[in-house]
């Protein structure tokens, strides 16, 4: 399985830039989504950008990782609203006309 990464453009090129996210500083093909101006969100997979994205959506993917790990090392107090705060937000809950 292969979980996008949020990485912000540090370092514009034509082909390959240089990005900054969750694990520091790496180069990034650009080939998907071509060049983008320093500054700019992208969700990166195994190296390569596959769209841009908006800082709102860079952080609240950033927040769902770092539940996803505190998970995977056996927490089990999670504040899941903080972790996965789109998730509430996206409930639905029906109303009846009355």
């Amino acid at each position: 399985m292969c979980i996008g990464i949020p990485v912000r453009v540090v370092e514009s090129g034509e082909f390959i830039s240089l990005c900054e996210g969750r694990y520091g500083r790496e180069r990034v093909n650009m080939m998907l989504v071509g060049q983008q101006p320093e500054g700019t969100w992208l969700l990166n997979f195994l190296g390569s950008a596959r769209e841009v994205i908006s800082e709102r959506d860079a952080i609240y993917i950033n927040k769902a990782l770092d539940g996803l790990t505190a998970i995977m090392h056996g927490e089990s107090d999670l504040d899941m609203d903080s972790h996965f705060p789109d998730i509430g937000a996206a409930r639905v809950v029906p109303t009846t006309g009355g």
